[in-house]
């Protein structure tokens, strides 16, 4: 896979994290876990790479998010083009 982007800079680019330094401490606290080809894994380091295809799964701001990553972004732009970078899952139970 070719298509790649660093965990921190697509967090705030999808604009979950106002800053890219807010989204590498979160990652780099271990609480983003990655799910590709069907094995997890906790991130623990903001230069980690995901791809289109991966899931992810985290809590914030008091609720569990999970998603799954569609596109990874030329930039952190619009809350519209945020939103097409990842498609929402149901949580798992």
């Amino acid at each position: 896979m070719s298509e790649a982007c660093r965990i921190d800079v697509w967090l705030w680019r999808a604009r979950f994290f106002k800053t890219r330094g807010l989204a590498a401490a979160f990652v780099e606290s271990g609480r983003v876990r990655l799910t590709r080809a069907g094995r997890q894994t906790r991130l623990d380091k903001p230069s980690r790479s995901v791809h289109p295809g991966d899931e992810l799964l985290f809590a914030l701001g008091g609720r569990l998010v999970a998603l799954r990553v569609t596109a990874l972004g030329e930039r952190r732009g619009p809350a519209d083009e945020a939103r097409a970078l990842y498609l929402e899952l149901p949580p798992p139970a």
